[in-house]
């Protein structure tokens, strides 16, 4: 696996961690989703270089990047994204987004078409009913409990996140995803992450309706969506008929199914099929 080169950008008046994958051809900018962290892209920017360069940042309040008291929303995040852009004086990139980084890659192209060259939404960006809502948040509760938790040390943090199936196999690249993440506190070890950050996340992304960026999308866009549910058949985070809609509405969207994988392993495990639409989408 590939080692990043770790460095601190200005977000919208913070620092945020930045993993950079050096390489040749084009830039992209990699945004993970709700509680990850940049080291989520450990795997796929291990592939996608040295034909390309990968960057990914840590959203505020994950990571290492700075974690202010409030200011979750994805206003928030549009801006930071603008504001690193600047930093790089990069004035196009490609995006590629995961679950909420998905979400939030939409949003960025949407309001601002003349910095966004391509995006690829890997499971997210989905208009789901309220029904598919509460099963994708029941299933992704495993992933939400672990924050706030003390664990006496990093064997017994890995161990009960082993217990997630949705992350199986378990790999080197997933432990050291959560190596990064956790920090020592009093008693052992936690996720930096702080769990009112993320409940005062999930309220914003309620108020938000990814449809009404759809039409605002000017730029080619990638959908690679993992077939399998998370914890069952029926949670899946883009289900076909919110792929239907994003198909028929995003003026030029096209769709991959990357057949045999869940919300976390289309991210997490090696997949040829995967890297190769992404390789093929960025340089066309």
């Amino acid at each position: 696996m590939t080692e990043p080169i770790m460095r601190k950008v200005n977000g919208d008046g913070i620092a945020m961690q930045m993993a950079i994958w050096e390489g040749k051809g084009r830039q992209v900018l990699c945004i993970h989703g709700l509680t990850a962290n940049c080291r989520c892209w450990d795997v796929m920017a291990s592939s996608l270089t040295p034909e390309n360069t990968i960057l990914a940042i840590d959203l505020r309040g994950r990571g290492l990047s700075d974690k202010p008291s409030a200011g979750y929303a994805m206003r928030h995040h549009t801006q930071d994204i603008l504001c690193v852009l600047d930093e790089l004086k990069q004035e196009k990139i490609v995006l590629m987004g995961h679950s909420l980084g998905a979400f939030i890659s939409l949003a960025f192209a949407a309001h601002y078409p003349e910095r966004t060259e391509k995006i690829i939404l890997m499971d997210g960006g989905g208009q789901l009913t309220q029904d598919q809502w509460e099963k994708v948040t029941v299933a992704i509760k495993p992933s939400l409990d672990r924050l706030g938790q003390v664990f006496r040390s990093f064997d017994a943090y890995v161990a009960h996140m082993k217990r997630a199936p949705f992350l199986q196999p378990w790999s080197q690249a997933i432990e050291d995803y959560f190596q990064y993440e956790s920090e020592a506190v009093e008693g052992g070890l936690r996720s930096r992450i702080n769990p009112e950050h993320i409940r005062e996340e999930i309220q914003n992304i309620q108020q938000e309706v990814p449809s009404a960026y759809y039409p605002k999308v000017s730029c080619p866009v990638l959908i690679l969506r993992a077939t399998n549910g998370i914890l069952s058949r029926d949670d899946l985070v883009l289900p076909e008929s919110a792929v239907e809609k994003m198909v028929s509405e995003i003026p030029n969207a096209h769709c991959l199914n990357v057949d045999g994988t869940n919300h976390f392993s289309i991210l997490f495990q090696p997949n040829e099929m995967r890297d190769k639409a992404i390789q093929k989408f960025i340089t066309k």
